[in-house]
């Protein structure tokens, strides 16, 4: 039984409804009542829950693949999907939110970590993510086969077809609610052929590499990005 409904209550409220609503709890100082600070919260928690069971679970496997198998995890369609399974749609809409979209599904399931964690702290947090989570919506051994490293496979063809590439920092900057942030472009031979965004370097690369890929018609345009902050030239 949750001990204080308020970390709840402000996960499953988006910003676009809580404009006119105040902070509630001891634990809430600022004038605005959303979810995006608990959002933060639930990533931070959810990528040290993963990156634990992922050390343990694979004791010879290299940082890479570490990393790879995070990243499919933790993406944003996975989390929109999880979300989706959940049913957190029904909080959402119970808090005033009328137009649910795919993006709001996978922020207010890192919102509800975040609210988990405040509420039970990290252990019961742990333990929820990996027994609740890990193990009723997630197919790890799928998530292995699944090969979505869109880097690897663009170096492919261009190792294949004798052509040079490189990835160009064009912006660093951080969101309105201070997350860091990368714009990201793909260069072959020198010329950009994509430019994506994401809260990393590596995701941003890895979601650009995706649109040249579909631009050179080696990838299908429904395999969808990492997170949904890409954006096409």
């Amino acid at each position: 039984m949750p001990r204080y409904l308020h970390f709840y209550k402000r996960a499953f409220t988006h910003k676009s409804i809580s404009n006119t609503k105040k902070g509630e709890g001891p634990e809430d100082p600022y004038n605005t009542f959303n979810n995006e600070r608990l959002e933060y919260l639930g990533d931070a928690i959810l990528d040290a829950v993963m990156a634990e069971y992922l050390f343990k679970k694979y004791p010879i496997h290299d940082e890479g693949f570490l990393t790879q198998m995070r990243s499919k995890m933790v993406n944003r369609k996975t989390l929109n999907k999880i979300s989706a399974d959940m049913g957190l749609e029904v909080f959402l809409r119970q808090h005033g939110t009328s137009r649910v979209s795919q993006t709001m599904m996978g922020n207010t399931f890192e919102a509800f970590i975040g609210a988990i964690y405040l509420d039970v702290g990290y252990l019961r947090t742990r333990k929820f993510i990996i027994h609740r989570i890990l193990k009723q919506y997630l197919d790890v051994h799928f998530l292995e086969s699944l090969n979505d490293n869109f880097k690897s496979i663009l170096l492919e063809y261009c190792q294949k077809n004798q052509k040079n590439i490189s990835y160009e920092v064009l912006e660093h900057f951080r969101t309105k609610n201070n997350r860091e942030k990368f714009k990201v472009a793909v260069l072959i031979d020198e010329i950009q052929e994509a430019v994506a965004e994401d809260f990393n370097k590596k995701s941003a690369e890895q979601n650009a590499s995706r649109l040249a890929l579909i631009k050179l018609g080696i990838l299908d345009s429904t395999v969808e990005p990492i997170s949904e902050n890409s954006t096409g030239l």
